[in-house]
């Protein structure tokens, strides 16, 4: 499966550093701001590295709406 994710470079101070969006296929889209460079050159390290505590963020997230999810099943008596 290929993974597709979309790069955008805008330039406006009116907007953060840094988004992950949907795009119009609902994939992955990333903006860049280059309004914000000199921020996102001095934590270019940091904002690469963010893979991994996302990803296991994202984890939690999903994984505690789970639990709530199979909670209100078995509140309603769906086993």
């Amino acid at each position: 499966m290929e993974i597709n994710v979309d790069f955008v470079i805008v330039n406006d101070e009116e907007m953060p550093p840094l988004m992950v969006t949907p795009n119009d296929n609902d994939e992955v889209k990333v903006v860049l701001n280059a309004a914000h460079r000199t921020w996102l050159a001095l934590h270019r390290k940091t904002v690469g590295g963010l893979g991994e505590p996302i990803f296991e963020k994202i984890d939690f997230l999903l994984h505690t709406w789970l639990e709530e999810q199979r909670a209100y099943e078995k509140m309603d008596g769906e086993y």
